[in-house]
């Protein structure tokens, strides 16, 4: 039987694997032992690849509706004839109403990521999202890039060990998130190292820590700001590294002075003397790593609250450092997403550029369309309407907020495609849906962690299913009937591009798995940071400029028990939403039997406390409520959760109920977050976690 080296791509994780092939299907994939960061590791979703390549659901031919929207009433086509109209069906929105009328999305962690966004680029539409961005990742790529010049992850693959990581917000041993995996990361947890966790849930990490901190959800920047504070009026702070490596360090103590350890105290329902001891752990175990997640970033304080943890590397130099936070070797060359061919007057046009210039103006990493603002254009056409849609891997009806708002706009579309590997309850309501290629059906390259580019890793098609197709070849074929420019460089060429530093092709890579050259430390002192200054800007002379506090500061979030007191009275509990589990990935996976039995069940987290004071037992039938709405669950009742936190899982969805539209309310996270103001002045960012809501059991 063939055995095939690749790179999994269940999540966005990416572990080396090995790929068992009999006539022409996967058959078993298992860990690769010569992976360098993986190490013959898997989760449970990569080893049963197979049970999803060979899923007798997967979607096989292109089809076309012939019903109703929503009656899940098809007739398979050719990809002749799919792409023709398809491209027509574009064609004929952006000649009338313009590009802008069209909206492309896609979901997280994809293989096609950046193909998409070229595709929108070349398409002249500056309204392409994916449901995370503000809510997930981007804003902290731009806070390291405007604070350090550059993005950062932990340094668990080096010969230096940590000697304390900070999980900030961050589950690692689940997640295994963006190529910083599990077991690289559980390695660097030896029992010399601190470990601490800053979670409203005692998560399997936090499990494994020395230190457990359950914060009150969207306070992080109060406890950042409180640390610093520690940090500057002990002299704990790396002297050296802030004298020549820094600026506005004296702004930034001035500032800081008022936000102590007792006044943070009240806010995060830390203890003073917690927060003492943390601040001084972190500045006095060098090299130390601060491992951040999403949960800085689901609230409408996000940018202030990532820059005031991103501060503390700084003010402990633990930048560049072995065992610390290291900056990229960025082997790849760029993907070209040929941003040149947007239009400038398209690029004002995007929803949101006016509004929140780090998500959707000029100054974003990666300029994107404000989904909520997004979907409101759908149904009410302001500032003007969005009548088209295509979506490569993505399921908003379960993974963006208010989902019946959601429902509501994809159903007042002109037109809507959407390209998955099964039905899922957005590609329910299109217009066409394509069948997409599973990751053992792909050419890719890719490199690891993600925006750094340490490691860099190649899948080779190696099986087929039915007419499946690469979301990549599908955009560069509609590419090629719109006329669009790049139509002349598939993607295939775009990897000899990416490649070409390396001295490898596609083929020779994923023959040898993996590509890493030696890492370099402390590459600031040969170029400086790339900041205006050239050096950390602990005060941020681009934020100044763009209108925006260049020091961190604290909100208090508008939905909590200081902000809101009156609604605690019916909604006692603060909820989180988000929480990963190995089994699924977001919205998928729910369809397939042997991780299906795993968790069968969507679930909320409470304290025992809080079980005791409404009746509610383990395993019991629960419904949580927000102002929003109401969704039921299954009890899981636990210590490992803070007695006024309740944690509801995301992404729940029912694939044996796909033709009941009820069931897809009924256990959906997003129907109890909000989709509304106030956002984060820069990035947009609405309110996964950090609201009020109740708890109690079913009534039947």
């Amino acid at each position: 039987m063939p055995v095939f080296k690749s790179i999994c791509r269940v999540c966005h994780g990416g572990c080396g694997v090995l790929v068992h092939v009999e006539d022409g299907k996967v058959t078993r994939v298992k860990g690769d032992p010569e992976n360098p960061i993986s190490r013959g590791w898997m989760c449970v979703k990569g080893i049963r690849s197979p049970d999803i390549a060979n899923h007798p659901d997967r979607l096989k031919y292109p089809l076309k509706r012939t019903g109703l929207r929503g009656e899940n009433r098809w007739k398979e086509i050719s990809w002749t004839e799919a792409l023709d109209d398809i491209s027509n069906r574009i064609d004929s929105l952006r000649k009338t109403h313009g590009p802008e009328s069209i909206a492309i999305g896609q979901g997280t962690g994809r293989h096609h990521y950046m193909h998409v966004v070229r595709f929108a680029n070349t398409l002249g539409t500056p309204n392409w999202y994916e449901p995370g961005l503000a809510q997930c990742f981007i804003p902290r790529i731009t806070v390291s890039n405007l604070t350090y010049g550059g993005f950062v992850v932990g340094d668990y693959y080096g010969e230096v060990m940590p000697k304390c990581i900070i999980f900030w917000g961050h589950n690692p041993l689940v997640s295994s998130a963006d190529g910083e995996l599990a077991p690289a990361v559980k390695r660097s947890m030896a029992e010399d190292c601190a470990t601490i966790a800053i979670d409203p849930r005692r998560t399997e990490t936090a499990k494994r820590c020395k230190t457990w901190l359950p914060i009150r959800p969207a306070t992080d920047a109060a406890l950042a700001l409180a640390m610093i504070n520690v940090i500057i009026e002990e002299g704990l702070y790396d002297s050296e590294f802030v004298a020549n490596h820094t600026t506005g360090f004296d702004l930034l103590k001035a500032h800081t002075a008022q936000y102590t350890p007792q006044w943070a105290e009240a806010i995060t329902w830390i203890k003073a003397e917690a927060i003492i001891k943390t601040a001084r752990t972190y500045a006095g175990s060098k090299p130390a790593v601060l491992d951040w997640g999403l949960g800085l970033e689901q609230n409408s304080n996000s940018l202030q609250t990532v820059r005031a943890v991103a501060i503390l590397r700084a003010l402990t130099g633990n930048l560049d450092i072995p065992g610390g936070d290291i900056m990229g070797m960025n082997i790849l060359k760029g993907y070209p997403i040929m941003k040149d061919k947007l239009p400038a007057d398209s690029s004002k046009k995007r929803i949101g550029a006016e509004e929140f210039k780090l998500l959707s103006g000029w100054r974003a990493y990666m300029p994107s369309a404000h989904i909520p603002g997004l979907f409101r254009a759908m149904t009410e056409g302001v500032p003007y309407k969005i009548r088209g849609l295509l979506i490569f891997g993505g399921n908003p009806l379960l993974t963006v907020s208010n989902p019946k708002k959601v429902y509501e706009a994809l159903n007042a579309l002109e037109f809507l495609c959407v390209t998955d590997l099964f039905m899922t309850p957005t590609a329910r309501l299109a217009d066409y849906v394509l069948p997409a290629a599973f990751w053992t059906e792909i050419d890719h390259v890719q490199g690891f962690p993600l925006v750094v580019e340490n490691f860099v890793y190649a899948n080779a098609a190696l099986t087929h299913s039915g007419q499946c197709r690469q979301d990549e070849w599908i955009m560069d074929e509609l590419s090629k009937r719109l006329s669009l420019p790049g139509a002349d460089m598939p993607y295939k060429d775009i990897y000899a591009h990416q490649l070409a530093p390396t001295g490898l092709t596609h083929e020779a890579l994923a023959q040898k798995g993996c590509h890493t050259p030696p890492h370099k430390y402390k590459k600031y002192l040969e170029h400086g940071f790339h900041t205006p200054s050239k050096k950390v800007e602990l005060y941020s002379s681009v934020l100044k400029r763009m209108g925006y506090p260049p020091l961190p500061e604290y909100v208090e979030p508008p939905e909590g028990p200081m902000g809101s007191p009156k609604l605690l009275s019916e909604y006692p509990y603060v909820l989180i939403t988000g929480g990963r589990n190995r089994e699924f990935f977001h919205s998928e996976q729910r369809q397939v039997a042997s991780l299906r039995k795993l968790r069968p069940y969507p679930s909320c987290e409470l304290h025992p406390e809080a079980a005791a004071r409404v009746g509610i037992s383990e395993g019991e039938w629960v419904t949580v409520s927000t102002p929003r709405g109401e969704i039921r669950l299954k009890a899981r009742v636990t210590e490992d959760i803070h007695p006024h936190v309740i944690s509801v899982e995301h992404g729940w969805w029912f694939p044996e109920r796909i033709d009941d539209l009820e069931s897809l309310w009924e256990s959906n996270a997003n129907c109890l977050t909000a989709d509304t103001p106030p956002y984060d002045p820069a990035f947009g960012s609405y309110r996964l976690r950090g609201l009020l809501c109740n708890i109690k059991k079913c009534a039947e």
